[in-house]
C-alpha cells in the first residue's frame, strides 16, 4: 500500500453550518467505503491556511487514490489534490542508490 495526502479546499457555503459539514463528512467518507474499500485512513486534519482540511491515507495504487479525490470533488470540493508520499527512510534510501 502507498500513502497518499489529500488536500482539500471546501465551497465556502459548504462551510457555513458545523452540523451540516459534519452530516456531509460522514456521506463522503460512507461514499469512499463503498467506492474504494481497500482505503486505508490515517488521520484527518482540519486546517487555517490554503486549505481546508487534508487526509492521510494508504491505497493501493494511484487509481484507487484518484478515485477518492474525484468522489471528493463531488462532494462539495473545490480543490481536491492528492500527493504521494514516502516515507523518509525509503527516500534516504532511494537518494542512496542515485
Amino acid at each position: 500500500m502507498s500513502t497518499y495526502i489529500l488536500m482539500t479546499k471546501l465551497k465556502t457555503e459548504v462551510l457555513q453550518d458545523a452540523k451540516e459539514r459534519e452530516k456531509e463528512g460522514k456521506k463522503w467518507k460512507d461514499k469512499i467505503a463503498e467506492a474504494c474499500p481497500e482505503v486505508k485512513w490515517i488521520s484527518h486534519y482540519a486546517l487555517l491556511g490554503a486549505y481546508d482540511f487534508m487526509d492521510i491515507f494508504e491505497a493501493p495504487d494511484e487509481e484507487i487514490a484518484a478515485k477518492v479525490s474525484m468522489i471528493t470533488r463531488a462532494y462539495g470540493a473545490v480543490e481536491a489534490e492528492t500527493w504521494t508520499a514516502i516515507p523518509y527512510k525509503h527516500y534516504l534510501e532511494l537518494m542512496g542508490n542515485l
